[in-house]
């Protein structure tokens, strides 16, 4: 048992190890060149935060082998060599919500501030938004601990007779399992109604703040993880569907460059107008509209140019780069339909384990068991590839309802030209749901993650809080989640198959 423990420290500390450097490789890969060399704090924030996330979803299937390590000890609370995976929870949760609510708003305010301003002035102006954010995150996390903070645990006083230890058993039998000559249910079985009581206890502070930034991730979890799962798949098999079946002639590619060459000029021309109104002061709801829609376009007119060099490879290699095209669309639509896979097996498996009372079936959980008796880590890499599927699909959700809708905004991932400030606003999305995430992979694993420290956490406490506890009671989150993913599917199905329409000519609103 202490070698298994010592192994799995080791896997622990090398893993660690290799999601820093591949989280750094990630950020000098898909920065935009205007951050090279400079923003650091930025950076490095991203890199902790991205580190800290990947980390916690990968914590669950590492509770899992915990867990194992005492299969041979009477009760867990027996055996001493396992990790403390309860405190290394709150630890890593505690972490997410300061670098959710206060770095990553720091980061943003400075990065996104005034370049006019001196450094000073800048780092002023971002301090003062972090202290407001303390103020009201500390008053509203006092007033609530302080009045609700407490958890109800509903409970049963069970008692029975007692007997001396019998010599033999043959007094028990399948129509008498308990002691006594009259009941054929045991005592314990028969308590009244009466017998049931609740135990209030005041949550500890850390579980609180976990418990509450849960809440939180869980509404941003339902609605872009419910929008992504179907759109993350089904957007890269109509993309295939969409794609450029042949190469343009020269004049065609002449006369389409020109077309986008119009429409940079006119969006330059937007941008800069919006850029003087922001110095002048008047940043009102129209201003921040037309910032929006003037986003929306250059994202388009960055894809159009995409796509018409797709369509007209030049160069030497312009036959290599047009093959390499269309090998492209095809690893789309296979990585769609393995997504599309994935994505009804996930849908399935909330209907038949979280929604149907009682389950019909272990699904998944059963699947990941038995891997786990094919191979030690089958199991494990499957379950932890089934919760990161989920973070892609909350990111592919933001962005797909970025485009759409007014309010929120888009912050896109491009490899080689992604701003600092994309960057911590995915990072800050994928923090704030990798706890949602561990909470909904805890309950709909429930089976595969039975006795993890994760479950005493996201489980019996989160679901007992209260004022919370009846959203996860009658499942509004799960129930939600399928809904959206539902009507994500019918938009795709109805609209997904289609070719955008040329855009006119582009004017801010007045």
């Amino acid at each position: 048992m202490g070698d298994f423990n010592l192994a799995l420290v080791i896997v622990a500390v090398v893993v660690c190890v290799l999601v820093l450097l591949f989280n750094v490789y990630l950020l000098v890969n898909y920065q935009h060149p205007d951050d090279k060399n400079q923003a650091y704090f930025p950076k490095l924030v991203v890199v902790i935060g991205l580190s800290i996330a990947v980390i916690s979803i990968l914590m669950l299937p590492g509770d899992v082998a915990n867990r194992q390590a005492c299969r041979h000890a009477i009760y867990n609370g027996a055996c001493n060599l396992t990790l403390p995976m309860k405190t290394l929870w709150l630890v890593v949760y505690i972490a997410d919500a300061v670098l959710v609510f206060f770095f990553i708003p720091f980061a943003m305010f400075y990065y996104e501030g005034d370049m006019d301003k001196s450094v000073g002035k800048r780092l002023l102006s971002a301090m003062l938004w972090v202290a407001v954010s303390v103020v009201v995150c500390a008053l509203a996390l006092g007033i609530l601990y302080g009045l609700v903070g407490k958890v109800d645990f509903n409970v049963r006083h069970l008692s029975s007779a007692s007997t001396n230890f019998p010599t033999s058993w043959t007094e028990f039998s399948r129509s008498q399992p308990c002691i006594g000559s009259t009941a054929h249910q045991c005592a314990a079985y028969l308590a009244s109604a009466s017998s049931e009581s609740t135990w209030t206890m005041r949550a500890s502070f850390p579980e609180y703040v976990v418990a509450l930034a849960t809440i939180v991730g869980s509404v941003l979890f339902t609605i872009f993880g419910g929008v992504g799962i179907a759109s993350l798949p089904l957007g890269l098999i109509f993309s295939f569907i969409r794609r450029p079946k042949a190469v343009i002639t020269r004049s065609q590619y002449i006369k389409e460059a020109t077309e986008l060459g119009k429409k940079a000029r006119e969006l330059k021309k937007a941008a800069e107008a919006l850029r003087e109104e922001e110095r002048s002061g008047s940043k009102g709801r129209k201003w921040r509209k037309n910032v929006k829609a003037v986003e929306k376009e250059l994202l388009a007119l960055e894809d159009d140019m995409k796509t018409l060099e797709e369509m007209y490879p030049q160069g030497e290699r312009a036959e290599t780069a047009w093959a390499m095209t269309v090998l492209g669309y095809v690893a789309k639509l296979v990585l769609g339909v393995v997504g599309l896979i994935v994505s009804v097996a996930w849908l399935a498996h909330i209907v038949i384990y979280l929604l149907i009372n009682p389950p019909l079936s272990p699904f998944l959980n059963e699947v990941f068991i038995k891997l786990d008796d094919l191979w030690g880590l089958l199991g494990t890499v499957a379950f932890a590839f089934f919760c990161f599927y989920l973070l892609m699909a909350v990111v592919a959700g933001a962005m797909m309802l970025g485009l759409r809708l007014v309010f929120i905004t888009i912050h896109p991932m491009k490899w080689g030209a992604t701003l600092m400030n994309s960057f911590l606003f995915n990072v800050g999305l994928i923090l704030l749901c990798s706890i949602s995430v561990i909470q909904f992979c805890a309950t709909a694993f429930g089976s595969y993650a039975q006795a993890t420290a994760a479950q005493e956490i996201f489980g019996h406490t989160l679901q007992s809080l209260r004022g919370i506890k009846y959203l996860f009671k009658y499942n509004i989150f799960p129930y939600a989640f399928v809904v959206l993913a539902a009507i994500t599917f019918l938009y795709y199905l109805t609209f997904g198959w289609r070719k955008k329409k040329p855009n006119a000519r582009f004017q801010l609103s007045s």
